[in-house]
């Protein structure tokens, strides 16, 4: 008689490998609230790139100058549920409304069973800041200050554009752009601020889902608190204080 064999259906996990943070990002991004949606989004943004005393090696960043271009990988360390790794299998982004559900593999958001984030930014160059060994010095990431880096690889355009990609939804909003006009006095505003910040205005950093012309956002960017509200495709500026 052939005896019954009971199946085992327990797994056997690997443990977990801890990431490494190697660098820091340094940019004028205290808060979440305007930071562009996606890299590239912010040219004039510039971030710099710390790295922690373990990983302060010139030889690991041997021949960087070559590329014109890096893919950062890092990490979503303010988004919510980051400390215990909650996560939904649907999310609902902003620049559909607020209102619509997809799954969370078919977006870039933050709220994912990994907080990893991958940007390709644009190498400004290497700087040698004496104790804190060389600096990556690059724009277009979207990223707060403090954010952590776990790796960096150059961006190589040969195997890495696809200019025949499809963009899904993201496509519809590629080219949303709002008008801003400074009602507010900037004569105290460093010039490359409010050039930076005007990029990030123009990119509404309102949800998609308000809508309600008298309301006044703030944000906050290297320093400086700008105020404003949007109507008809007009943002204005009604307050700026600058940071020292």
């Amino acid at each position: 008689m052939q005896k019954n064999v009971k199946t085992s259906t327990k797994h056997t996990e690997k443990p977990a490998e801890k990431l490494q943070t190697i660098a820091v990002a340094r940019n004028g991004f205290s808060d979440k609230f305007g930071i562009p949606r996606q890299p590239r989004e912010g040219s004039l943004l510039v971030t710099r790139i710390e790295f922690m005393p373990d990983f302060r090696s010139r030889d690991a960043l041997r021949g960087i100058e070559q590329y014109s271009h890096l893919w950062l990988i890092w990490g979503f360390n303010a988004a919510a549920g980051a400390e215990d790794g909650t996560w939904k299998a649907t999310v609902r982004p902003p620049r559909l409304g607020g209102n619509r559900r997809v799954g969370v593999f078919a977006t870039r958001s933050p709220f994912r069973p990994n907080r990893l984030g991958l940007s390709s930014v644009r190498l400004l160059g290497v700087e040698d800041e004496g104790d804190k060994g060389p600096v990556l010095v690059v724009a277009g990431a979207d990223m707060m200050d403090g954010s952590p880096i776990y790796d960096i690889k150059p961006y190589i355009a040969y195997t890495d554009s696809h200019p025949e990609a499809l963009g899904g939804f993201a496509d519809e909003h590629a080219n949303d752009r709002l008008t801003v006009h400074w009602e507010a006095d900037t004569t105290q505003m460093p010039q490359e601020t409010k050039a930076a910040l005007e990029e990030i205005l123009q990119q509404d950093p309102r949800p998609a889902y308000q809508h309600d012309a008298a309301r006044i956002y703030k944000l906050d960017y290297a320093g400086c608190k700008a105020e404003f509200r949007v109507s008809d495709g007009v943002l204005t500026v009604t307050k700026v204080e600058a940071g020292e």
